[in-house]
């Protein structure tokens, strides 16, 4: 969820929707998604102002595109991802929705999506979440096995929704008192320390904790973070390498984003994005890795069921 105030966000809608593309408009009362819907892809440019613009340093950029649907009001809030090699999304929002989809590309480059669903998360009684204190849904990891494991906010947990369907379960989670929209933003499997691992993050303070199954977690390392980023996703890659996503935001900058990428001799490689970038507020991240070597890196953006925000999905090649 943004950790942008109530001032900020009417600060936010009158300062940034003069500059915003205008998003497609919302049904005036909320619509039930079905299990399929169709979803408006606009491409966006790297750099509005420089549209040559195609790297961040060695972040080269693949297309991205800013994502609406007219078929219901709930394709909004999406706070992380999971994109497979073969090009399907899943993706998970802030009122507890899961939404799926295959990616479309031309000539390797991100040019849309297709075939979506979207149908709500499950509480563990089979039903759907009730209300927002319970459907937060902030990150999402898949195990080997196919289960998911959703992170979420408020009411702090971890749930598995296993790959064969059925009711979530509760799983492992840090013991730890989080403000309320400062909680577990941040989650990853990481196989390298066995196909039951996890690791997950706190917003506000940067913690980390390692999570197993049939284990409590165990604290990590703190995120070397300035004090107005927040954590906000990870993923764990191969040789022990982790990539954080820090987001912040201010009236006067508006979001700005680092991607950090970082080893045990420290950070390998970094990605800031602030205005004039297409830059937005960033939540959910994924790294795919390309038979010629290297990743497909991915971010999405949330934009809080707001006029003035966008829902954009970006891609990035980059080699270590």
């Amino acid at each position: 969820m943004s950790t942008l105030p109530r001032l900020g966000a009417l600060i936010a809608l009158a300062g940034l929707a003069a500059c915003a593309p205008s998003p497609v408009s919302l049904p005036a009362a909320p619509v039930a998604a079905g299990s399929s819907i169709s979803v408006q892809t606009v491409p966006v440019p790297l750099n509005p102002e420089a549209p040559g613009q195609t790297a961040i340093g060695g972040f080269t950029y693949a297309g991205g595109v800013q994502l609406s649907s007219t078929q219901t009001s709930r394709f909004h809030g999406l706070s992380d991802l999971s994109v497979s090699a073969d090009g399907k999304i899943t993706a998970i929002s802030d009122e507890g929705d899961l939404i799926e989809g295959r990616l479309v590309f031309e000539d390797g480059r991100l040019t849309g999506l297709a075939d979506v669903t979207l149908r709500p998360l499950s509480g563990l009684d089979g039903q759907p979440l009730p209300n927002k204190e319970m459907s937060d849904a902030e990150g999402l990891a898949i195990l080997a096995s196919g289960d998911r494991l959703v992170s979420f906010e408020r009411q702090s947990r971890i749930w598995l929704y296993p790959a064969d369907g059925g009711p979530p379960r509760a799983v492992p989670a840090p013991e730890a008192d989080f403000p309320l929209n400062g909680g577990l933003e941040a989650l990853a499997a990481d196989p390298e320390r066995g196909p039951d691992a996890y690791v997950t993050g706190g917003e506000e303070t940067g913690q980390t904790w390692l999570c197993r199954l049939a284990a409590p977690c165990v604290a990590g390392s703190t995120v070397d973070k300035a004090p107005e980023f927040g954590l906000v996703a990870m993923r764990r890659l191969p040789g022990d390498q982790t990539a954080y996503l820090l987001r912040a935001w201010d009236p006067l900058r508006g979001n700005r984003i680092v991607l950090s990428v970082t080893g045990a001799s420290g950070e390998l490689a970094r990605l800031e994005m602030t205005k004039p970038l297409t830059v937005d507020n960033f939540e959910g991240v994924d790294f795919v890795p390309r038979t010629q070597g290297g990743y497909r890196v991915y971010i999405l953006s949330d934009d809080n069921f707001s006029a003035s925000q966008r829902t954009l999905l970006l891609a990035f090649d980059w080699t270590p």
